[in-house]
């Protein structure tokens, strides 16, 4: 009976740690792998911005109003003449700052930060405005993007970490894969 007894108090606080486990686990992971989880979005009409049609989505698990600010970043840039590799760079670079979010708040790295690239207010990426843009953010992005030397030879997530000096180089590569997606969907609209 007391080897029942024990077995039994050991499969319950298992069970208890693997409970606790699961449901603390979420907390943990980064937006890109929660990204995996099944996405739906509203049913909406499409919308144009510029001259990208913008569905309801999903799309690499982002619905419109996330997309929209994709479509943005991808117009500022064919503006400078900029190719779907490097609209590609810059998506990226906004799902990793702010979940293609254009953010009125900043975080722990920058109270100060703002927009979908969360640019800091040390006047490098114009007013509070400019920040707040999404086109206007994305055009500062790629314009600081395009002046570093070597740009082109650089990975997708070096040339991110490049413009944005995250702490982590490698942080942004996570998001690659999905900003892919919608750049090859919104260009094919």
């Amino acid at each position: 009976m007391r080897k029942l007894f024990w077995t039994l108090a050991a499969l319950i606080v298992g069970g208890t740690l693997i409970v606790a486990a699961a449901l603390v686990a979420p907390a943990f992971l980064s937006q890109a792998q929660a990204k995996t989880v099944a996405v739906t979005c509203p049913a909406v009409p499409a919308v144009t911005v510029g001259t990208i049609r913008v569905p309801s989505g999903p799309i690499g698990g982002y619905c419109q109003a996330e997309l929209v600010n994709a479509a943005h970043i991808m117009n500022a840039a064919r503006n400078l003449g900029i190719g779907t590799h490097t609209q590609a760079i810059g998506v990226m670079t906004a799902m990793g700052e702010s979940g293609l979010r254009n953010l009125d708040y900043g975080d722990a790295a920058g109270a100060d930060s703002r927009g979908i690239f969360q640019q800091r207010d040390n006047g490098a990426w114009g007013t509070l405005a400019d920040r707040m843009d999404p086109y206007t953010a994305a055009t500062n992005f790629f314009t600081k993007l395009v002046n570093l030397p070597n740009w082109k030879s650089l990975t997708p997530t070096e040339a991110a970490h490049a413009v944005q000096v995250n702490a982590d180089p490698n942080y942004y590569s996570a998001y690659w894969a999905d900003a892919q997606k919608v750049v090859a969907a919104l260009a094919g609209s």
